[in-house]
């Protein structure tokens, strides 16, 4: 059965209600408070958990690229000056774990180097999310395997042999994969919604869901329909802020609109068994022609 019950108890997979993401990465700037004002909408808009990412900039960042000069919101700085910018530390990270638990709300962050994996362990996280630049990096998705907890797969720039390969090396038990395509925004004809169904076909015993970086919310919402378990969407207070991400980002109202209409559609979709409903029977009743056929349901 494609289901992943976390340490805590949250149950995410076929069955149970879609567990919506709102990815904040790096869409905070640096700034505490943003990342806090963010926090709060999502959970007011009923999102199951926020999303960070925690990087190592000496790690992430090409050499060739450290002292390479440009224009922030703080200045124009070495590129690898502003990595470091929007990166929070331990006692911003300790204080937004806090601030989700009062909440209600779930908090994790990909994991860009091994020692960013013990970072985020200390805060226990109810899963880790391997980014899809990081597929292929298979000795770091040993690492996050290794803390049993869940692992989430995304599938952003790889191939089917590279997808393979990493379920291959991990193991299958506690995977979840996500579809996705990793352009910024994702034009609607390279985002393939139809993967998903070949991924459930090739891994009929895991949960697969959809990390989408288009605009406009009707996609994800097929992603759901089709019966994506998990869905994330990037996530900000404005898609005029500065960063790379905000463009392919959902603001504020859209998120509201994107649980609303997620929870509907779960409404809606039923258990595909056909039946007679009682909101039926009055116009059966007016409308049927044949008496026989009215008198059954009489």
């Amino acid at each position: 059965m494609r289901e992943i019950i976390t340490t805590n108890g949250i149950k995410i997979g076929k069955g149970h209600p879609c567990f919506i993401i709102a990815e904040i990465g790096i869409n905070h700037n640096g700034d505490l408070e943003i990342a806090r004002r963010l926090i709060l909408e999502a959970a007011a808009a009923g999102c199951n958990a926020v999303k960070f990412q925690k990087r190592t900039p000496e790690r992430r960042t090409p050499r060739e690229e450290w002292d390479r000069m440009r224009d922030t919101p703080w200045g124009r700085m070495r590129y690898i000056d502003y990595r470091h910018k929007v990166e929070f530390d331990e006692s911003a990270y300790r204080e937004i774990d806090q601030f989700c638990r009062h909440l209600g709300i779930h908090c994790f962050a990909p994991c860009w180097a091994a020692e960013a994996v013990d970072f985020i362990e200390q805060f226990d996280p109810i899963l880790y999310k391997a980014a899809s630049a990081s597929l292929t990096d298979i000795a770091l998705l040993r690492k996050m395997k290794a803390t049993g907890k869940p692992l989430m797969l995304s599938t952003g720039m790889s191939t089917l042999d590279q997808i393979h390969r990493a379920t291959d090396e991990l193991g299958l038990d506690n995977v979840l994969i996500a579809h996705s395509t990793s352009a910024y925004p994702c034009p609607l004809e390279e985002l393939n919604l139809q993967m998903m169904n070949t991924l459930m076909s090739l891994y009929p015993g895991n949960v697969i869901g959809y990390s989408g970086h288009e605009t406009g919310l009707a996609t994800t919402l097929a992603a759901v329909a089709m019966g994506a378990s998990f869905v994330e969407r990037h996530y900000t207070l404005d898609r005029a802020m500065w960063g790379s991400d905000q463009a392919a980002s959902v603001e504020v109202e859209g998120m509201r609109r994107l649980v609303r209409d997620i929870r509907d559609i779960e409404r809606a979709l039923g258990d595909g068994v056909k039946r007679v409903y009682e909101s039926e029977m009055g116009a059966m009743k007016r409308l049927r022609r044949n008496v026989e056929e009215r008198s059954l349901v009489s």
